[in-house]
């Protein structure tokens, strides 16, 4: 193909790419495993992703099936070139050429195919395709440059790819990725405007490291965090620690401006005995918080304005799965559609989480996603049924709840004497307490009306009363 056209289309695919970053906010997706002989039609799967608002998923091939299935669902979907077939991609692009006619070009645009992930993990393959990484994704790409197709080609990588992780600030690959495969596979994504594809499992560092790393910080609870030494930073999460690693290896090597999507991450409902923290609880927290903590905004202490996607592993349990059970308890749903666990997968269903949660006393249908208490109080058990509160996200970081603050108190007209210093309500004296006693000030003033509890992401609706010390919260004015 002649040099200009390439470069022509390059720049068309560039204007067409990055869809899943344009939003102020995150993106929450979910894997579509299907490694079972029980899981429902991909048509009623369909159903069922609407029925929750999921409108991303990804695939680990090009089922026809479940694409048909897709056909006009306005569900975006990532598919995937499997691992075998990477020796053939990489050796001809006529294969890459027979395999975008036989498992793009019939389904899309109608079937949405924004991505195609080539290979998965393919640093740890056993049958040793590395090699053929980058050849493959060259020629998938050039096949669909051939046939005038914008769609974003990437690979995910596994953690593992890191010679280290810890502080996140000292982030590296494993020198022998580094000249072979890492830089050649991220100047192609930085060459064509992809994002580089990582999956990620807190669940897998805290089990390994359980004298060292809380539950807490693994679960995106509250907890006190750990202090990177040589930024300073002091990270919440620990999957957000994992993932300034992975920046901070890409910064290293010059590619300081290449995306990156967390192609990969969950934690399992069930597991084994040597499996530290498996659980439906502790499931429950760790998607739930996740959640949460993606569609409020935000990126990473280390890439700020880059609002997170994330792919949840998985859609369902996968029965067929091999090792240990942890492995075959991932899902969000059993195979007959009902949830393991309730977690909101949309802004929405969020934003209704609380009330809905307050009113059912299953246990499996309360996870601390619901809103988990502030740092520094206390909630009381007391009867609120119907009320509303609002309350400070500590995970936005304190610039924006400072300024976010700074407006309530201000233009909103939010009452905040009682946070000034000898002032009821000024202790405790802590950043988070005051902007949420003055965010809930803002919200009760506007009588609890849709969107006034949100400040950029820097808030949320809580339906039990929070409380700071002795600063009881007031539910109207």
């Amino acid at each position: 193909m002649a040099s200009s056209t390439i470069n022509t289309l390059l720049l068309l695919l560039h204007l067409f790419s990055g869809v899943a970053f344009s939003a102020s906010t995150g993106m929450i997706g979910v894997n579509y495993g299907r490694i079972a002989d029980n899981l429902p039609d991909p048509t009623k799967v369909v159903q069922l992703l609407k029925s929750n608002a999921i409108d991303h998923i990804k695939l680990y091939d090009t089922d026809s099936t479940v694409l048909k299935a897709l056909s006009g669902s306005n569900i975006a979907v990532t598919v995937a070139l499997p691992n075998q077939l990477l020796s053939s991609a990489a050796a001809n692009q006529a294969f890459t050429d027979n395999w975008v006619q036989s498992n793009i070009l019939p389904y899309h645009p109608a079937t949405i195919i924004e991505a195609i992930a080539v290979g998965n993990e393919v640093f740890v393959d056993p049958n040793n395709t590395t090699d053929f990484l980058v050849p493959a994704m060259e020629n998938v790409y050039a096949s669909l440059l051939k046939n005038k197709i914008s769609i974003n080609v990437s690979s995910p990588i596994a953690l593992s790819a890191l010679a280290t992780s810890y502080p996140s600030s000292s982030g590296s690959f494993k020198p022998d990725l580094i000249e072979p495969v890492i830089k050649p596979m991220l100047s192609f994504l930085k060459k064509t405007g992809s994002y580089l594809m990582v999956n990620a499992y807190p669940f897998f560092a805290y089990g390994a490291n359980t004298d060292t790393i809380s539950l807490d910080y693994a679960l995106l609870r509250d907890n006190n965090g750990v202090k990177d030494p040589k930024t300073g930073i002091t990270y919440k999460t620990l999957l957000e620690a994992q993932l300034d690693a992975v920046y901070a290896a890409m910064d290293a090597l010059q590619f300081t401006d290449v995306k990156m999507v967390v192609s990969e991450t969950g934690w399992p409902s069930k597991g084994d005995s040597n499996e530290p923290g498996a659980g439906e609880d502790n499931a429950a927290q760790y998607n739930g918080n996740l959640v949460r903590r993606v569609l409020t905004g935000g990126g990473t202490p280390l890439r700020p304005n880059d609002p997170l996607v994330v792919y949840l592993f998985a859609l369902f349990n996968e029965d067929q799965k091999s090792g240990p059970t942890s492995e075959r308890n991932y899902g969000l749903f059993y195979p007959n559609e009902e949830k393991v666990y309730n977690v909101p997968l949309s802004r929405q269903a969020l934003a209704d989480l609380p009330s809905a949660a307050a009113s059912n006393g299953s246990k499996s249908q309360v996870p601390v996603a619901e809103a988990p208490a502030p740092s520094s109080g206390d909630v009381s058990a007391a009867n609120t049924v119907g009320q509303t509160w609002c309350v400070a996200n500590g995970n936005v970081g304190d610039e924006k709840l400072q300024a976010a603050l700074d407006y309530a108190c201000g233009e909103g007209g939010a009452d905040c004497r009682p946070i000034q210093s000898g002032a009821t309500c000024y202790n405790p004296s802590t950043l988070e307490a005051h902007a949420s006693y003055a965010f809930n000030s803002y919200y009760q003033k506007q009588t609890r009306v849709s969107g006034s509890c949100d400040f950029g992401g820097a808030a949320y609706v809580v339906s039990q009363p929070p409380r700071f010390g002795s600063c009881k919260f007031p539910t109207g004015y």
